[in-house]
């Protein structure tokens, strides 16, 4: 399934309302169209990989914000229902199962399967 992704910034009501099975919490892109967090940069290549797949999990990034919005405590996905603290990080919908960081890089095929 193709893998959606957000408006940039998301809000948290779009954010609810989606109907993917994993929702991949990224950094926001800047002017020139790339990532400012390095961990997503690292990570956004096996993200499109996994997620692209025809007979793939369904995913959505959501887009955090730019950096100075996130580092704030009242970035609107750090709180709930999302709790997201770092980025990236994967959520599993239907049990609220994370990897953050660089787990994505050594655990996101597996944990897609379980």
């Amino acid at each position: 399934m193709p893998l959606q992704e957000s408006p940039d910034p998301a809000t948290p009501a779009w954010a609810q309302d989606v109907k993917s099975e994993y929702l991949i919490f990224f950094s926001s892109r800047g002017e020139s169209g790339k990532l400012w967090c390095p961990d997503c940069v690292a990570v956004e290549d096996l993200v499109k990989q996994t997620f692209e797949l025809v007979e793939g999990p369904s995913g959505t990034i959501v887009y955090v914000g730019q950096r100075s919005e996130w580092k704030t405590t009242s970035n609107p996905f750090r709180s709930q229902p999302w709790n997201v603290q770092s980025v990236p990080t994967v959520v599993r919908i239907r049990d609220g199962a994370r990897l953050v960081e660089q787990e994505l890089g050594e655990k996101l095929k597996s944990f897609i399967c379980e």
